[in-house]
């Protein structure tokens, strides 16, 4: 696959996309290569779940503008990074978000790490369904904690700190790129 690239998004309480967080990496470490930030308005002013930390740690947009120009800009850097793989977790919401994108080949982090066959650190006594699939908990904060043993994580909810923990679950996954065509969307 060459570099990949993680998204993650946060809407408003009206649905709209107000951030954008996008996470570079090789596809054989899954370590963060190049990061980008984008904030879009008028909708960040509109009010999410999530509106108080859209400037978390002092972090400044790449780019906070309208929608026209930060996927303009989004699609131009994965283009010239040659970037054709975007990843995320619970990749539908993203996908559905983010039409401007569906050029690019789309997989869902999630679907590995909720199978028990995928993510070897579920255990034995969790309740799966017969496909292996964890019944509950399996959400970015869950599966975080489990692979990292690091039970007081919390998942920041701003998306370029998302993305780069769901980067970090690939990496923790320990699972190569080519098995993640079993979680194509799209």
């Amino acid at each position: 696959m060459g570099m990949i690239a993680v998204i993650d998004t946060e809407t408003t309480w009206k649905d709209e996309v107000m951030s954008i967080g996008i996470v570079t990496a090789d596809s054989d470490t899954f370590l963060p290569l190049e990061k980008r930030y984008y904030v879009l308005t008028p909708f960040k002013d509109h009010g999410g779940m999530y509106s108080a930390v859209l400037y978390a740690g002092d972090i400044t947009p790449d780019l906070e503008g309208s929608r026209k120009s930060v996927m303009s800009d989004l699609t131009d850097f994965l283009r010239s990074r040659e970037i054709s793989d975007v990843f995320a977790y619970n990749a539908v919401f993203d996908f559905q978000h983010l039409p401007e994108l569906r050029e690019f080949i789309w997989y869902d982090i999630m679907k590995l790490a909720a199978y028990r066959q995928y993510n070897k650190k579920i255990p034995a006594s969790a309740d799966t369904f017969s496909t292996g699939r964890l019944k509950r908990g399996y959400g970015v904060e869950s599966i975080y904690r489990l692979l990292s043993g690091n039970y007081s994580y919390n998942e920041v909810h701003n998306a370029v700190f998302d993305a780069l923990d769901e980067l970090e679950i690939m990496r923790m996954l320990g699972l190569e790129a080519v098995c993640y065509s079993a979680a194509r969307i799209g």
